[in-house]
């Protein structure tokens, strides 16, 4: 469902690229929170953890719940699925179906934040991920249970990076919290992120190195093309697959000399990420598991469900740019983070919004004041 992973230039500079996977297109609004926002996130039985943004944050968000015309949406009912604030730190949610589960007790009294807001709490309020662990160490964290995913408890877990390079893990399996750092800087979704590691053991044998030609008996056997390297990697879709594919062209792939030519060798790399509709389908009787968003979800007229990538995210972590790419268009509209912290405005588009753009963006987006 989500592929992220982290490439470095040579000058060891950081850029973060990670895909979206879905049966439908959600209504994702593209956000900037400027700096100074306050924020309160509520846990029934619990009293509400209460924080102020200190950094801008760019994000790509969902509705956490459906408005109303005596509710309509604010800007805390949009739920950060990946983001980026102005000191270079990222914020991403994958998909986790095992995350549910019972939680350790928390006295009612005390402040609790919601998973569903580990968005913009640490993307707020932090600039590295070392100042993430600190708190998160603090701070105790439930899963809710989401009206809008038929009341399953958040079946997400997080990942967050930082421009030094740091990654770090926050993964709640069967309900319990653990945390992670991440050396590897890939992430997809099931199994728990430490089966991923343990599973490239099996993939010791990987090289970028090709090798061409080999002799049985007196036959000399040689390839007619070059590639036979990336035979090894698994060919599925599958998190498991996709796990072993990320780590390793984050790792093999050339290094860039300038920014700019980073940004574009990262796209070609999340484009081995890519999945039309129609790759891989999943009748009902199959079995197949996937996100049902309450009145968002496949249509009973459709024979089956295909996951798609629904859109396409690069952070560029020291220049501060952030990139969106929807599945229909194959280029990227770019936001500057420091042109939006000038502005000192609440800026919401709608994704959709982004269809068929190219380049520089900023402006459009600073058009889009929040009503």
């Amino acid at each position: 469902m989500c592929t992220s992973l982290v490439y470095l230039d040579t000058s060891n500079k950081v850029y973060f690229g990670r895909t979206l996977e879905l049966t439908s297109d959600l209504p994702y609004q593209l956000v900037y929170y400027p700096a100074g926002l306050p924020f309160a996130s509520h846990l029934e039985g619990h009293a509400p953890t209460e924080y102020k943004s200190v950094h801008g944050i760019l994000a790509v968000t969902m509705p956490g719940r459906m408005p109303t015309a005596e509710a309509p949406l604010g800007y805390q009912d949009l739920k950060v699925l990946e983001g980026m604030n102005d000191q270079g730190l990222t914020f991403s949610l994958l998909s986790y179906p095992a995350a549910g589960g019972s939680q350790a007790k928390v006295e009612t009294t005390q402040a609790v934040l919601s998973a569903s807001d580990l968005g913009t709490w640490a993307l707020g309020q932090f600039a590295t991920v070392a100042e993430v662990k600190d708190a998160l160490a603090a701070q105790p964290v439930l899963l809710e249970a989401l009206k809008l995913l038929g009341g399953v408890e958040s079946p997400f877990h997080y990942v967050v990076h930082d421009a030094s390079g740091a990654c770090f893990v926050i993964e709640f399996n069967k309900g319990t919290m653990m945390t992670y750092d991440n050396p590897v800087g890939v992430m997809t979704n099931g199994p728990e992120f430490p089966w991923h590691l343990t599973n490239l053991d099996n993939y010791t044998f990987l090289t970028n190195v090709d090798q061409s030609s080999g002799t049985f008996g007196s036959y000399k056997a040689s390839q007619p093309d070059s590639g036979i390297a990336t035979a090894g990697l698994p060919a599925s879709n599958t998190s498991v697959g996709r796990f072993v594919r990320a780590a390793y062209y984050a790792h093999y792939t050339e290094k860039a000399d300038t920014p700019d030519m980073a940004v574009l060798t990262l796209a070609h790399i999340m484009n081995n990420f890519d999945r039309p509709r129609g790759a891989t389908i999943d009748y009902p009787t199959e079995g197949g598991g996937h996100l049902e968003v309450a009145g968002l979800s496949q249509g009973a007229d459709e024979p089956y469900a295909t996951e798609y990538t629904c859109w396409t995210n690069l952070s560029d972590l020291d220049r501060k740019r952030f990139y969106l790419r929807t599945y229909r268009s194959l280029n990227y509209a770019s936001f500057d983070l420091a042109q939006l912290a000038a502005a000192k405005g609440l800026f919401v588009l709608p994704v959709t919004h982004l269809d068929n753009l190219s380049g520089d963006a900023t402006e459009i987006l600073k058009q889009a004041k929040a009503a």
